[in-house]
């Protein structure tokens, strides 16, 4: 297929972060709308071609377009066709994957995320267990993985996904990953519970931008919490979101990938846009030349430690559409 998907393509797109959508593809099945982290209260539609995949928010100001063309889409920028591929249907969040966030509100304020500002909801047992049963009905559900903010504590959240995984697991055999903010043991009761992968989002790892966005939140507990994890987990299991476009420098990036994947964790490297609710905080995403110098530092530091993203099962590096992720992008 002529511009499908390829490494310099899929950066491209991702500097951009968005496109405007003609209205004849988007039936709910093929939209999805994000609840938590940076990008939360936007829809957003996932683009495949080859073994690739994008994720666009929806934007009508921006300046991509995706229009359909026989079977499949096109990207289109100043009328050039950019890339070419299908829509594909999310299951809950993304596509082959129940990624269901427990908890729609934060008590924490980090300054580069909508979610505190938007007092969303708490979805209960049964809720999570009812939206996995439809996405298991589809035939298409790989994984089961779940996010949160923090409702009331991070203790609580820990304590409320260990009980429903342990509701899942006697009814699916299916890998199940976490991402919450750690706890005291949170790695010792989500493993016990039946998770096989954790996620505990270091942010970023220039530790003067983390005391500035992340005024409530300890930086060197994350990291004592992820090599807890990976005790616990074992290699290839353990990520941590890293977010590109707070003002690090690039040096303060390779330091950070450094340290983490010496420490067996797989940082994801994940680009970030301004959100409308946080119009006063100062973000940058990077555009594609920096995401394409970042990307393979991170691939040839992970191949380093021998460190294999494609034993990923659940969550970001199953799903790979808002990152450039090394092993399946590059």
């Amino acid at each position: 297929m002529d511009k499908e998907l390829n490494t310099d393509i899929k950066a491209a797109l991702l500097s951009i972060g968005s496109a405007q959508v003609d209205k004849s593809l988007l039936p709910d099945k093929l939209e999805s709308k994000a609840t938590a982290g940076p990008g939360a209260g936007g829809s957003s539609i996932f683009l495949k071609s080859g073994n690739q995949r994008v994720r666009l928010t929806i934007n009508d100001a921006s300046p991509l377009r995706v229009v359909p063309e026989d079977e499949h889409v096109v990207v289109l920028k100043n009328d050039d066709v950019v890339a070419r591929g299908v829509l594909e249907r999310p299951l809950c969040h993304c596509p082959e994957q129940a990624y269901i966030t427990l908890s729609e509100k934060c008590v924490y304020d980090c300054q580069f995320c909508p979610v505190p500002k938007m007092h969303g909801g708490v979805k209960d047992s049964a809720k999570v267990i009812q939206m996995v049963e439809e996405a298991y009905a589809t035939g298409e559900l790989k994984a089961i993985s779940f996010t949160s903010g923090i409702a009331v504590s991070p203790k609580k959240e820990v304590q409320r996904a260990v009980s429903i995984i342990k509701q899942l697991t006697s009814e699916y055999d299916l890998p199940i990953g976490v991402s919450v903010y750690p706890t005291t043991g949170s790695s010792e009761e989500l493993y016990s519970a039946g998770a096989c992968e954790i996620k505990y989002n270091v942010e970023t790892m220039d530790p003067e931008l983390f005391r500035r966005f992340c005024p409530d939140l300890s930086l060197y507990t994350i990291l004592d919490a992820l090599d807890t994890a990976v005790n616990v987990f074992g290699k290839n299991r353990v990520s941590s979101n890293f977010i590109i476009g707070l003002g690090e420098s690039d040096e303060t990036v390779r330091k950070g990938i450094k340290l983490l994947t010496n420490r067996c964790i797989i940082p994801i490297l994940r680009p970030i846009s301004p959100h409308p609710l946080r119009k006063n905080v100062k973000i940058t995403r990077p555009d594609s030349a920096r995401l394409l110098k970042l990307g393979s530092m991170l691939k040839d530091m992970l191949d380093h430690e021998s460190l294999c993203v494609d034993k990923s099962r659940t969550m970001c590096l199953l799903c790979t559409g808002c990152d450039l992720t090394p092993h399946k992008d590059i």
